[in-house]
């Protein structure tokens, strides 16, 4: 039984991605079975994104600036 994405943490839902990936890319996964894998792989990566954006929403509510005052300067990824 698969474990509900919802609770898996970024690190547990990236890994499962990536095996998801490597299993496609290989291309001796039978039709349905790839079906199968895109829709788990493609909640697995909505998921990543969601905690990728309450990543970045945190950072950006703990900024500190050169005086030592808290800001919510956006965050840029580089």
């Amino acid at each position: 039984m698969e474990t509900p994405v919802e609770s898996l943490t970024f690190e547990a839902a990236l890994k499962e991605l990536e095996t998801i990936v490597a299993r496609l890319e290989s291309g001796e996964t039978p039709l349905q079975d790839a079906i199968d894998l895109y829709e788990r792989g493609n909640v697995l990566r909505a998921r990543c994104a969601d905690r990728l954006d309450a990543a970045q929403a945190r950072i950006e509510a703990i900024r500190i600036d050169a005086e030592g005052r808290a800001t919510t300067t956006p965050f840029a990824a580089a």
